[in-house]
């Protein structure tokens, strides 16, 4: 098992510009803002305190992750909740409790096949339907799972992200319910990653699975996004209301404590704030969702002028650029022939750093590139809390230049000789 892509790159970038190297650095899914005052206040509060307590997290953390999710249309109860030092080590505990093959989208966030392989099992990939991102074709799921069944394997769950990690896109409603209809077919355990939740662009119904196979979805989010704060590792998973999600949730509280005992205290009580929806914290996340979509939108239109096909950003903070339009002058120029060999000469010979589509489980000839956009919001706090609280992002010098550079380099990429 090799470090995590997104990671990987991040500490490469961060090498370079020790080394004095300019780079633009696109390449690692942080959101890239700062701590809101009140959170910070609230973490202090709880410093003294070290106890390890709950293995599921205190009450008042689970109340008020409970009435996140019931605001949003998933009524919750508290005890079918249960959190953890960031949702990638739930996602890993909720796998190993199905027990069981893994069926991921193509593409994926990288750690939903990595997590499979740390648990022994050979991700199933299925694609995405055309145009969209973080659920796999229904039809192609279940035509996948009774291949799979039929070679004698055990495809117990399938994994899918709303709005989704890599591609920006949030699947439509239909696909949504297709999937949820598969699944119960099949007889599989839905986990809904759904950690870009309150970063999607516009205002609409949003496709939760848990609407549409209540009984059998797992969901989880966490603040490292909505709120930027990845470094403080706090998550929480929801457990569906049947004896399966009891099963499930027993299941994981005795990985739990195994494994991390308990989320961190002080993380628990700021969490307990921040999931009560305070009205003292909604404009930083109106203000977050407006910085993510306008310089993804940008981003995506940069591309677009370069030649590449983009299908428009709608969640999260990614672009998902295909540059297949342009291979044949890629590969005449540069030699590439991958999306890996295309990463490379961006960042060796332009100073980009972003990742391949490879990275995420397409096929190693394809040419999409994933770009996370928190890295043009500024060098400093500061600039990234000027650009947070600006009604026009892309009119921030710093922002401004750093697309005109994209520009040029996009350019010079993809001129003739």
């Amino acid at each position: 098992m090799t470090v995590s892509a997104t990671l990987a790159a991040s500490e490469t970038i961060a090498a370079r510009r020790a080394a004095g190297e300019e780079v633009l650095a696109l390449a690692f899914g942080e959101a890239g803002i700062p701590v809101h005052p009140l959170l910070g206040q609230r973490l202090a509060r709880a410093a003294a305190e070290t106890s390890y307590g709950p293995v599921a997290g205190i009450g008042s953390a689970r109340e008020a992750a409970a009435g996140y999710w019931t605001r949003r249309g998933l009524t919750t109860d508290r005890d079918r909740v249960l959190l953890g030092p960031g949702s990638k080590p739930l996602l890993f505990a909720v796998l190993h409790a199905t027990g069981g093959d893994v069926v991921v989208p193509r593409p994926a966030w990288v750690s939903y096949a990595a997590q499979a392989t740390l648990l022994g099992r050979d991700p199933i990939r299925v694609p995405v339907p055309e145009g969209e991102g973080g659920v796999p074709d229904a039809d192609g799921l279940e035509a996948a799972v009774h291949a799979a069944r039929d070679e004698g394997r055990d495809p117990r769950v399938v994994v899918c992200t709303l709005p989704d990690n890599p591609t920006g896109r949030l699947a439509s409603e239909g696909s949504v319910k297709a999937l949820c209809e598969a699944a119960r077919e099949l007889d599989l355990v839905i986990v809904a990653d759904e950690i870009y939740r309150d970063l999607v662009f516009e205002d609409g119904p949003f496709p939760s699975p848990a609407a549409w196979a209540p009984e059998r979805t797992v969901t989880t989010t966490a603040l490292s996004k909505n709120y930027a704060l990845g470094g403080w590792r706090i998550g929480a998973a929801r457990f569906p209301d049947s004896d399966l999600g009891e099963r499930l949730r027993e299941t994981v509280r005795g990985t739990a404590s195994e494994v991390w005992s308990s989320t961190p205290m002080p993380m628990q009580h700021a969490a307990a704030y921040a999931w009560s929806d305070p009205p003292e914290l909604a404009d930083r996340i109106t203000a977050a969702r407006r910085l993510h979509g306008t310089v993804a939108h940008g981003v995506a239109a940069v591309l677009a002028e370069a030649g590449c096909a983009v299908e428009a950003p709608q969640g999260g903070f990614y672009v998902w650029p295909d540059f297949a339009p342009l291979r044949g002058a890629l590969e005449e120029r540069w030699s590439v022939r991958t999306g890996a060999d295309l990463a490379r000469v961006l960042l060796d010979e332009f100073g980009v750093g972003v990742l391949p589509g490879s990275a995420f489980g397409t096929d190693q000839a394809d040419l999409h590139l994933r770009v996370a956009v928190p890295g043009l919001y500024g060098s400093s706090d500061s600039e990234r809390l000027a650009a947070l609280v600006s009604t026009d992002p892309l009119q921030m010098p710093w922002i401004a230049d750093a697309l005109a550079s994209l520009r040029s380099k996009l350019a010079a990429l993809t001129a003739t000789r």
